[in-house]
């Protein structure tokens, strides 16, 4: 299972952010559906018989190099949309694979250098009354979406599958002929129960990935304010 603190210290960041606001949309899947879009050496890990694919809208915030203090002011703060599933390679690490990574910043186009799958796209996050909105277009082709939900009830004693979900402490990459690991660490999510008010999306289409069946778990957090991302490392070779 996966940890609900980090596993470990990211000593040496190379990048400090917040993320804010994040909703977590989870659908089961058949573990054949995902496995296909998922490249070697990693292995699709499964909860409760079933591959799980997460729709993550979030605000970025407080975007720094390290050394630089959150409450320096015009760091940037943007949207981000993350379509995801959850791997682990044969060292017995688990973490990440993402299927896209939708943002509203440009500056986060450079980590493409290791195959982060970032796409520039139109992105809002607003509140309105007691409901979180999020909508996002992809610049170009016709990924988009939208999504309403209503947070409700704080999760005091998040489930295994809750932890399982939302806490992963490291993100893979495929670039030509090398996956790369990033390590992330920072405090547990504080989660919330969350109701659907509307979703539409195609970011499952755009990947490749059947529609979603069922009604996804849902939950949503105010969000996380000291995260550290670590310096990619390759890890393995790729065909």
């Amino acid at each position: 299972m996966a940890a609900y603190g980090a596993e470990h210290r990211v000593r040496l960041p190379a990048l400090c952010a917040g993320w804010m606001t994040q909703t977590f949309v989870h659908w089961a899947y058949p573990a054949e559906a995902v496995r296909a879009l998922v490249p070697e050496p990693l292995v699709v890990e499964e909860y409760g018989g079933s591959a799980w694919v997460g729709f993550t809208p979030f605000v970025m915030t407080d975007v720094r190099p390290p050394g630089v203090p959150s409450a320096l002011p015009g760091l940037p703060t943007f949207a981000e949309t993350n379509l995801r599933t959850y791997v682990r390679h044969p060292n017995g690490r688990d973490g990440l694979w993402f299927f896209s990574l939708e943002v509203a910043c440009p500056v986060m186009l450079g980590a493409r250098a290791i195959g982060a799958p970032y796409h520039p796209g139109v992105l809002e996050v607003t509140r309105s009354g007691e409901t979180v909105r999020y909508s996002g277009r992809r610049r170009r082709g016709r990924a988009s979406y939208r999504l309403a939900v209503r947070p409700g009830a704080p999760v005091e004693r998040p489930t295994a599958r809750d932890v399982w979900l939302t806490s992963r402490w490291r993100a893979y990459t495929r670039s030509p002929g090398l996956l790369w690991e990033t390590p992330v660490a920072h405090e547990p999510w504080p989660l919330a129960c969350a109701a659907v008010e509307e979703l539409e999306e195609t970011l499952t289409a755009e990947a490749g990935l059947p529609a979603p069946a069922g009604e996804p778990v849902v939950h949503f957090s105010d969000g996380v304010r000291h995260v550290r991302m670590g310096v990619p490392v390759p890890c393995s070779r790729t065909p």
